[in-house]
């Protein structure tokens, strides 16, 4: 189900357009290490979903098509 790796890339990709222009406006120790681990928290989901959308990992096992066989006794 790779949809849900790119629908989860393009919310990631909205966040981002949202906070950006919060950024730059940083003053604060304690609001340079929130955006500092956000950002950090962004580039993991970026990249986790990428792997998964290129086929390096395994899909989440909510995602992985089950097939049934039928088992003859």
């Amino acid at each position: 189900m790779r949809h849900y790796a790119v629908l989860r890339l393009l919310l990631a990709g909205f966040f981002l357009y949202i906070a950006w222009p919060a950024i730059p406006t940083v003053v604060t120790l304690e609001a340079t290490i929130f955006w500092g681990l956000w950002l950090g928290f962004f580039l993991l989901v970026v990249g986790s979903n990428l792997a998964s959308l290129l086929q390096m990992v395994s899909p989440p096992v909510m995602e992985q098509e089950s097939t049934r066989q039928r088992q003859n006794a």
